[in-house]
Parts: C-alpha cells; sequence; structure tokens
C-alpha cells in the first residue's frame, strides 16, 4: 500500500489507502463503497474461507437502497424471497398483533424492496463487489500502531505486516481493534439463547407456511421465513431463555429435541416446521453497551465492533451496511491530514441513529403491535444529510 510514486524529489499523494479489518456484511459494504470513491482498500480477514453458514437474513429497504448503489439490486431479487409482510402472530392462538406490509406498497414507500436471503447468499453478492486481490484471508491481526506521520501499521498473526493511511475496523462484536484503542467493558450475556438453521421446505411434506412470521410467546419467540424465490428454503431463529449456556459460536450444534421441547404449545404452524427440522445451531445472545466514542485517530471503528446490535429488529447487518456508505461519503475527496475529522464527521452522522436501533432492538418489542416503521426503513444512507 504505497502512498504515492516520487517523480524527481516530489511525491505524487496517490489515494488514500485504507485498510479493513474483518470481511463480514459491514468490511466488504464499506469496501465496496470507498472504491466507488477512489479509495484504494484492502480487507484483511481472519477466516481462511468464507463459509456459507446455515441462516437466513432480512434485507431492510434501507439496507437496499446502500445495495443498490452497489450494483447488486439484480443479483439479491434474483436469490431472494420477495415477502408480503412480515407477520407478527400470538404463540397459542395465531392471531394477528401486527401485520407490517411489504412487497410493492412498501416498496413504493420505502423507495426499494424487503427481501428475505439466506446469509450466505447476501456475503457472496458483498464479495463480488470486491475484487478477489483487495482481499487477504488468513490474517489475524495482533498488533496496530498510528506512526507519528499519520499512517497506521498493521501486524498479523501470520508474519506480514502492512502499512495504510486509515484503518477501519469491521470486526464485530468481539472486536480486536475496539480492544486495543479502548478500555471497553466485557460483552454481556443476556441470560437468552438463539437457535436457527435453514433446510429444505419439501422436508415440509408439502405444508406451506406464512411468508415470514414472527410467534410471539410469553418469554420467548421463533421467527420463521423462506429465504429463496420459490419458497425451496425456509429459516427459522429462536430466542428462549437460557442463563447458564454461553457458547458463542455461530457453528455449536444444538439439541434438536430440547427445541422442540421448549416450543411445545407454540401454534400448530411452529410445530410443523420445528418436527420437520433435521438439525440446528445453537448460540448464546449477547450485548456490549454502546461505546462514547468510535474513532481513534486514524483509525474508526464500525458496525458491530461499535454498536452491536441484539438480533430483534433484523437491523444489525443493515446498520453496519448503512455505516458504510455514510463513510464513504465523508471520505469522499478527503486528504491524508482530513482523515481524522472525516472519521468524527462519520460518528457524528450515524450515532443518534444506531443508537436508537440498539435500544429499540434491546427492547424487544418491534412490530409486536402497530408500529410506525417510517424511520427505519425510509432512511437513505446516500442521502442523509451529514453532520457538519
Amino acid at each position: 500500500m504505497a502512498h504515492g510514486k516520487t517523480v524527481g524529489r516530489d511525491v505524487m499523494p496517490g489515494p488514500l489507502s485504507i485498510a479493513i479489518i474483518g470481511a463480514g456484511m459491514g468490511g466488504l459494504a464499506t469496501a465496496a463503497a470507498l472504491r466507488r470513491v477512489g479509495i484504494d482498500v484492502t480487507v484483511y480477514e481472519q477466516a481462511t474461507q468464507f463459509a456459507r453458514l446455515g441462516a437466513g437474513i432480512q434485507i431492510g429497504c434501507n439496507a437496499m437502497k446502500v445495495l443498490r448503489r452497489l450494483g447488486l439490486e439484480d443479483r439479491l431479487r434474483g436469490g431472494s424471497f420477495y415477502p408480503r409482510s412480515w407477520n407478527n402472530r400470538d404463540w397459542s392462538t395465531g392471531e394477528v398483533k401486527f401485520d407490517m406490509i411489504f412487497g410493492e406498497s412498501a416498496e413504493e414507500k420505502f423507495g426499494a424492496p424487503y427481501l428475505l436471503a439466506h446469509r450466505g447468499d447476501l456475503h457472496a453478492a458483498l464479495a463480488s463487489a470486491v475484487p478477489d486481490e483487495c482481499i487477504r484471508l488468513g490474517h489475524r491481526l495482533t498488533g496496530l500502531d498510528q506512526i507519528t506521520d499519520g499512517s497506521v501499521r498493521l501486524v498479523f498473526a501470520n508474519g506480514a505486516t502492512a502499512t495504510a493511511d486509515a484503518v477501519v475496523a469491521a470486526d464485530g462484536v468481539h472486536s480486536v481493534v475496539r480492544d486495543m484503542l479502548f478500555a471497553t467493558a466485557p460483552v454481556k450475556f443476556t441470560g437468552r439463547i438463539a437457535y436457527r438453521t435453514t433446510y429444505p421446505a419439501t422436508l415440509l411434506g408439502g405444508e406451506r407456511i406464512d411468508d415470514c412470521t414472527k410467534w410471539w410467546g410469553e418469554d420467548r419467540h421463533i421467527v420463521i421465513y423462506y429465504v429463496k424465490p420459490d419458497r425451496s428454503e425456509l429459516y427459522f431463529v429462536t430466542s428462549q431463555p437460557e442463563p447458564d449456556f454461553r457458547i458463542e459460536s455461530w457453528s455449536a450444534k444444538g439439541d434438536v429435541g430440547e427445541l422442540r421441547k421448549s416450543f411445545e404449545g407454540f401454534h400448530p404452524q411452529v410445530g410443523q416446521v420445528l418436527a420437520a427440522c433435521p438439525d440446528v445451531h445453537k448460540w448464546a445472545i449477547m450485548d456490549r453497551d454502546a461505546l462514547p466514542r468510535w474513532a481513534e485517530g486514524n483509525v474508526t471503528l464500525l458496525g458491530d465492533a461499535c454498536h452491536p446490535m441484539t438480533p430483534y429488529m433484523a437491523q444489525g447487518a443493515a446498520m453496519a451496511i448503512e455505516d458504510g456508505a455514510v463513510l464513504s461519503r465523508c471520505l469522499d475527496g478527503a486528504e491524508r491530514d482530513g482523515v481524522a475529522d472525516a472519521f468524527r464527521r462519520f460518528e457524528a452522522t450515524r450515532k443518534e441513529r444506531t443508537t436508537r436501533v440498539q435500544e429499540t432492538s434491546r427492547a424487544n418489542t418491534w412490530l409486536r403491535g402497530r408500529t410506525n416503521a417510517d424511520w427505519v426503513y425510509g432512511y437513505d444512507a446516500w442521502t442523509v444529510p451529514l453532520a457538519a
């Protein structure tokens, strides 16, 4: 990552070089957005390969507006499910508590579709927007130093080193960069766990379920939806109390029998989905307090690294994707000595919104009753005014 080329005794400034730590949704969206404004990016990811985890993801209208500008809309529409609504129903009676209508009417209102996808398909789409030569797999960050000339030096566990003008840490709820920069409180276990999986809809034996439903129980819930346009694959995710379980891995296996027992008495549609489920993953739901600030010099945090979300609004990835778009606007045209100011502007533009989403999600009442969702889905990261 050279900072420029030497011509005679003068240095011709080249484009800004930015190292992005983490190749998740936020890291890849940020890389694609920064490349649009002429910034050199290299994404460093500790995993040695991308894995297609058995998980669904809701792509809100607000996230789709970012993904459209990154050239991914057609691909995502072609491989995702286009739901009529997000229906919220009573766990036992099936009574509709609130039916959040999506489909064409929401697309017209909010300016983009609401899609239900396999998480791996969204990740693959974002990866397609970043050239392979910009991504370094098998690079786990172990050291970070801000040098007196304003650049940042990175050290990795495999012995590699790199220098960049700035660093964007999109390395998730367990961000190593956050822990290097700030004295942060440890992650908090919420005392709740989640089961989740995707499986072929043929296992339902011809039964058809609602497009997308959250079944609200007294102390637990389950969300079920299709992730393919032909309804060939479905996904569910739960939340329920289990204070002693603290395994954080998304790949840890759960006991399907225990899962079924914990949702006994729920509506027959829930029973059908769980009865057909071949296996399931289980993980502990974690939370963190919001950070007082996100940046230190030419290093900033982004996405779950600075504002981790509980899963109850389906907005965690969307917030990181929005972050990438807003950050690219703040850095567009910035000089090297203006990066720290651009990072502060990014935080000032985003903090009120991400804090509101964090707090709303944490309450786990989103769409349980009549809800005005305009402030979430109507947001456009490409046009929202930037902070002064």
